[in-house]
């Protein structure tokens, strides 16, 4: 092997290539960075306040359990559509396949969009739950399972998006999917109402699915004696994360 090779295959190579894609996306994706932080504030702090809106005055037990279900609501509009919609907007505008064509490697450029819509998420997310908290003084008891908790759900939902921007072909298809996730999430998910209330039919369903065990591990890091069997919850959502890269991988690599 010459060096040149040894260059561009070994760690050092990965590790440059990597933070020039963190750099690239960040540039890239700087004109929405503004408009993702007010969608999600939107999403996670102003549901909370409509929802108190329609149930009126909450007992503590239940104001404590809508304001933890907020940090889910407000991670997954960044996840499940704003990633699969940047992915869209690529291809619209034919640059999706610049992309690929650019020295990193193609996993490399998976792992820095990854990184970017994560941790994009968090800040909003926190502010969510700030402002719910302030809203229906709730007493939080914060611990710091917060930490892994909310970067396996910001994970979790940036891989299902990243996934499905890529694994739909048709731009039109993908905006169908995602305006159908926010009409579910916000109808017929249990984020912020309690499994129970929902059929068994619906609530068998909601133990595949990964919106509740969202929740759920949110909830666990953030309060004590409401949640148990965070450890199922813990291993749906590591599932759903890695059969998203698995797909992702797959149609990344068909790719010449």
């Amino acid at each position: 092997m010459t060096a040149t090779m040894a260059a561009r295959h070994g760690p050092r190579f990965w590790w440059a290539s990597y933070r020039a894609m963190l750099r690239f996306d960040l540039i890239n994706l700087r004109s929405i960075i503004v408009s993702t932080f007010v969608v999600q504030l939107l999403l996670g702090a102003g549901m909370a306040y409509i929802y108190g809106f329609y149930l009126g005055k909450l007992s503590a037990p239940a104001a404590t359990f809508m304001v933890t279900g907020i940090p889910a609501l407000a991670i997954i509009p960044i996840g499940m559509v704003m990633v699969p919609s940047t992915v869209m907007m690529l291809k619209f505008t034919d640059t999706y396949d610049y992309i690929w064509s650019l020295p990193p490697p193609r996993l490399v450029a998976a792992a820095s969009t990854l990184t970017v819509f994560t941790f994009l998420a968090i800040p909003a997310t926190v502010a969510s739950l700030w402002i719910a908290d302030v809203r229906y003084d709730v007493s939080l008891h914060m611990s710091l399972a917060v930490v892994p908790a909310m970067l396996l759900v910001s994970l979790m939902a940036t891989s299902v998006g990243y996934a499905l921007g890529h694994g739909v072909p048709d731009p039109r298809i993908t905006n169908l999917i995602t305006n159908l996730i926010i009409f579910f999430i916000l109808l017929f998910s249990p984020l912020v109402i309690p499994l129970d209330y929902f059929p068994g039919w619906a609530a068998a369903g909601h133990q595949v699915l990964p919106f509740y065990h969202m929740a759920v591990v949110l909830r666990a890091s953030l309060t004590e004696g409401i949640v148990e069997n965070v450890t199922a919850s813990y291993l749906v959502l590591t599932a759903w994360t890695v059969g998203s890269w698995a797909i992702a991988a797959a149609v990344i690599g068909r790719r010449h």
